[in-house]
């Protein structure tokens, strides 16, 4: 980073920063744990020459801090794909449910916001739609962080909830969907070619935050990929051509995601259509009436502290998501 002109390209020097700072996930770690056992070492020769009970119980301590290391390195192994320390487009849609389903998009949105936030990661919408009388249809962030693809990905499936409607004047139960979405940023899509005569461009007006400007120009850009109907939207840009370059990426990399679908039989499992966004296809619901739990459907991983879940405590979720895979990947090989 301190050679000359590196700073010159700042999107070439952003993405060999944010490699590096992947890189150093696994490699600062493992050089902390090499100190620590050279320094356990140190310790243990001294305890054991003047018999120091004080020197042998520091030793315990420091020896279960470096195993507690050394497991955090081990689960740093499960990110094997090489898109795992991408940064991410994430995504929340709206399922069955009607103005229910908006909401709980809202609130999914606030849920992984704070967990984006408690990883140390930026996010920024690219895209949001709000529901006809409250809530979200539907909402894109871009969310910058080592391995926030890797992560993230474990999230993506259909999501239930269960609770006492506050729509509902009669306070009956009601159950709502959304499904969730993540694609990795592409630095480079490979062979993925799209043609102009494939594509169809529709510009409007942006709406939600950004000032006056939002709503005096068709800044918001809508991209169908006509062959495989595949449709994205940015409108979080001021300029229609910012709004199209990044439209543009995530397409690509809903087509190299769908390219790796076809050749891989296992990515099509891991990434495949999820279905109609409704009963039968969720991996986890959130129960608030009459009881409640969160359980995820494919781990088994459950809590009934539902807040905490919601204020963004979702790590014990996403951590058996990503045993469960690796495990599966296991037994395929």
């Amino acid at each position: 980073m301190a050679a000359p002109g590196f700073w010159n390209d700042a999107d070439a020097a952003q993405k060999t920063v944010q490699a590096l700072k992947g890189l150093r996930a696994v490699i600062d770690p493992a050089r902390e744990i090499v100190r620590s056992l050279e320094d356990a070492r140190m310790l243990a020769d001294l305890a054991a020459e003047e018999r120091d009970k004080a020197a042998f119980e520091q030793l315990a301590r420091d020896l279960e801090a470096a195993g507690r290391q050394l497991g955090r390195l081990e689960f740093m192994a499960l990110f094997w794909r090489p898109d795992d320390p991408k940064n991410c487009y994430f995504s929340v849609h709206a399922g069955a449910g009607g103005t229910e389903s908006c909401d709980w998009v809202s609130m999914l949105l606030r849920m992984y916001t704070r967990y984006i936030e408690r990883a140390g990661w930026t996010a920024a919408v690219i895209d949001s739609v709000g529901g006809e009388e409250a809530g979200l249809r539907s909402a894109t962030l871009r969310v910058v962080g080592a391995y926030a693809f890797g992560y993230l990905s474990a999230e993506a499936g259909v999501h239930r909830l269960v609770r006492i409607s506050p729509f509902d004047a009669a306070a009956r139960r009601h159950t709502s969907f959304a499904s969730v979405d993540c694609l990795p940023e592409m630095e480079d899509a490979g062979d993925v070619e799209i043609a102009e005569e494939d594509l169809k461009i529709d510009f409007f007006r942006a709406g939600g935050a950004g000032g006056q400007h939002v709503n005096k120009t068709s800044s918001a850009v809508r991209l169908t990929h006509v062959p495989t109907g595949i449709v994205v939207q940015c409108q979080n840009e001021r300029s229609q051509h910012q709004n199209r370059a990044i439209a543009m990426e995530m397409l690509r990399a809903k087509l190299k995601r769908l390219q790796e679908a076809r050749r891989d039989k296992e990515i099509a499992k891991l990434y495949g259509q999820k279905g109609d966004i409704a009963w039968g296809n969720q991996i986890r619901s959130y129960v608030l009436q009459p009881y409640t739990l969160v359980k995820d459907h494919r781990t088994g991983c459950e809590t009934a502290k539902v807040q905490d879940v919601l204020d963004g405590e979702i790590e014990a979720f996403i951590e058996a998501e990503l045993h469960r895979r690796a495990a599966a990947r296991s037994e395929a090989m």
